[in-house]
Parts: structure tokens; C-alpha cells; sequence
């Protein structure tokens, strides 16, 4: 009836895994190391994927495709003229 396999009757605590580990031998470690890291890994990367949030796209040149900005004169120049209409709307 031994498969190889224990039955579990309890739940199996993080520190009674780690006792058990500690009684292999170097090389069987090393092994148990090796056969759980990809799947640690995995999971890592999966967790990182759902909890990180989406990258940030950067705002420099977003509006390029508009063309060249307004020059520091054509504002000044376009304020004046809006200002000076502004007044004679007012009466």
C-alpha cells in the first residue's frame, strides 16, 4: 500500500517541511531547491503581473503630431489683442 507518497492527515506546517528538509542529505537539498524554484518563480512573476500597476506611457511629445507650439510672442501678441477688444465689449 506504500505508493511512495505520504498520507497527509494534519495540515503540513512551513516548519515541519523545513525539519524535514534539513534531514536530507546536501545533495537531495540542492535537488529540492532545484525542483521548487520554477515553480516559486512562476508564481512570483504571476503575483508580480496582477499586483503591479500598468507602466506609465510618457507624456514628452504626445501632442507632436499637432505641430510646432506657439511662440512666447504669438501668446503675448494674441493676449494684447483679446485685452484689447476685452474693454470695448464692456460698453
Amino acid at each position: 500500500m506504500n505508493s511512495g507518497v505520504l498520507a497527509v492527515v494534519n495540515e503540513v506546517t512551513f516548519e515541519q517541511v523545513v525539519l524535514l528538509a534539513q534531514r536530507l542529505r546536501p545533495v537531495d537539498q540542492a535537488r529540492l531547491v532545484v525542483r521548487l524554484a520554477p515553480k516559486v518563480e512562476w508564481l512570483l512573476m504571476k503575483i508580480e503581473s496582477i499586483s503591479s500597476p500598468p507602466s506609465r506611457i510618457p507624456l514628452r511629445g504626445l501632442w507632436s503630431d499637432l505641430g510646432t507650439a506657439p511662440s512666447a510672442e504669438d501668446i503675448d501678441q494674441v493676449q494684447q489683442e483679446m485685452w484689447s477688444t476685452f474693454a470695448e465689449s464692456e460698453a
